[in-house]
């Protein structure tokens, strides 16, 4: 795992087309909001340098000097490189007294970050790639689920998700069915709703904040809310950075590398609902970035 803003591996960046608004105005995980170290750090978003100062408030600049847009909400520190139209997303169970906050520190992967997104929706790798935690054969199957683009929020959900898992959380003792509820709130902020091992009528809110770096390299920060007071918090983190080193593996193997969004580019099967409903906003958007359609060249 990196700590906050390590030193990115030297690179050009790449010219390419203006960023188009959805990807320009969003807001971006770029790091905890609390800094370790006191002196400038750097860091990079979208292909573009950045320079972090200051402890309170928190000054986010680019290195041309150009000040950005910046708030602290859920442990993280948010950025926009545009004109966002409101807040970072609301997450109103981060405000309930009774959740552990679990911030579970930042992962590098060379993938485009929708790539991270659209992973983070996948159900049916469950059995095979992280087999006996959330998923084990003869359990395979991807049960129906409902998805829709709520036009009112302008996010993208998946709701009634069901599926077999061995260990659904590090505080669970068996294995359960888990209900599930995915979130797509901005094509690099996503969150999964999941069964609660400690109380049945609330859920589990677990966070992907994708940072993109480039359009085929990104930095993802998990960040959980969680029902569990008797877990060790080494041991929450730990559990959930086996679930995503894991997935790191496949994630960096994907080919195309960037996200494909033309037609049959790739063909989806019933249990790609998801994927199909994330592609079809990220289209109506006019998102390119990070997908096959940019005009930066892959590596």
């Amino acid at each position: 795992m990196e700590t906050f803003l390590d030193a990115l591996a030297p690179s050009t960046p790449r010219p390419g087309p203006e960023l188009e608004s959805a990807i320009r105005d969003a807001w971006y995980v770029i790091g905890p909001a609390h800094r370790p170290r006191p002196g400038p750090a750097r860091t990079r978003l979208l292909g573009i340098d950045l320079i972090v100062s200051g402890t309170d408030p928190v000054r986010v600049r680019t290195v041309c000097g150009r000040n950005l847009l910046s708030r602290t909400r859920y442990g993280c520190l948010w950025v926009s490189l545009g004109e966002p139209a409101g807040e970072p997303p609301a997450i109103p169970e981060a405000d309930e007294a009774d959740r552990r906050h679990v911030p579970c520190g930042a992962v590098g992967l060379r993938a485009s970050g929708l790539r991270i997104v659209e992973n983070f929706l996948d159900m049916a790798h469950f059995p095979f790639v992280h087999t006996d935690i959330l998923g084990a054969e003869p359990h395979t199957e991807v049960m129906h689920y409902t998805t829709e683009i709520r036009r009112d929020v302008d996010e993208v959900w998946a709701t009634n998700c069901r599926f077999f898992q061995p260990q659904a959380a590090f505080s669970a003792t068996g294995g359960l069915v888990t209900q599930y509820q995915y979130r797509v709130a901005t094509p690099h902020v996503t969150m999964l709703y999941k069964t609660c091992p400690s109380a049945a009528d609330r859920w589990d809110v677990i966070c992907l904040f994708v940072q993109p770096l480039g359009p085929d390299r990104c930095r993802a920060h998990p960040v959980m809310f969680l029902i569990d007071e008797s877990s060790r918090l080494t041991d929450l983190v730990a559990f959930q950075q086996v679930i995503f080193l894991q997935d790191r593996i496949i994630l960096e193997n994907q080919r195309p590398v960037l996200l494909p969004l033309e037609p049959r580019a790739e063909i989806p099967t019933r249990a790609d609902a998801s994927s199909v409903a994330y592609r079809r906003w990220l289209k109506e958007k006019g998102v390119t970035y990070g997908t096959t359609l940019h005009a930066a060249p892959q590596t």
